[in-house]
């Protein structure tokens, strides 16, 4: 092969090596920056916190300023339900079992727990919503699901929820179920009444 049509032929491999290689990065910048609305759908889905500061702050002073700007839509009245789910020998339960609420109102439940047991215990809620389509737009500024918890044994405790339904919320739904399930931690906070003080007099 002459020297001139090598030369062409290498330099047209490059031309399509650098092509593929400029697709490889298009692609790899579209994926990273479509990340972020993924990860904020898959949070929202579990009920994970997904709000930042900022956005809190602000939905808390939408609260004071709704009636001037029509953040909150008075035109229609969702119905919550508070469901809970306690897979152990504890008290779980919401203060109060549903309330109407408008979309864009800010809204707060208190949920109580005892640990009944005579041992003390570790444990985390998960949230779950029906219908589906709900939980994107159910919005939680405040939630004990995204912490876990040790309890004393007979130690009670009091948590908060605070949510906003987003507006944006389909016109067909008319109620939502928000449950917890409580399910206690394996592995931990398995100490039984009165074991701690003769374990450290044993081990003197």
């Amino acid at each position: 092969m002459p020297l001139r049509t090598l030369a062409a032929a290498l330099h047209r491999d490059n031309r399509h090596l650098l092509a593929k290689l400029a697709v490889v990065v298009a692609l790899m910048f579209g994926f990273g920056y479509a990340m972020v609305p993924l990860y904020k759908a898959i949070c929202n889905a579990l009920g994970i916190n997904v709000l930042s500061l900022s956005e809190k702050q602000t939905l808390l002073a939408e609260k004071g300023e709704a009636n001037g700007n029509g953040q909150i839509d008075y035109s229609r009245s969702i119905e919550v339900e508070f469901d809970t789910n306690a897979r152990g020998p504890w008290d779980f339960k919401p203060a109060v079992r549903h309330l109407s609420v408008h979309p864009g109102e800010l809204t707060q439940v208190i949920y109580e727990f005892r640990n009944v047991q005579d041992r003390t215990m570790a444990a985390q809620a998960i949230p779950s919503y029906a219908p589906m389509q709900a939980a994107a737009h159910f919005n939680k500024l405040e939630c004990f699901c995204f912490n876990e918890y040790t309890l004393k044994p007979g130690e009670g405790r009091q948590w908060p929820v605070v949510f906003v339904i987003d507006p944006k919320l389909p016109k067909d739904v008319k109620t939502i179920t928000l449950s917890y399930t409580f399910f206690e931690v394996a592995g931990k906070g398995a100490v039984k009444l009165g074991q701690a003080p003769q374990a450290r007099g044993a081990a003197l």
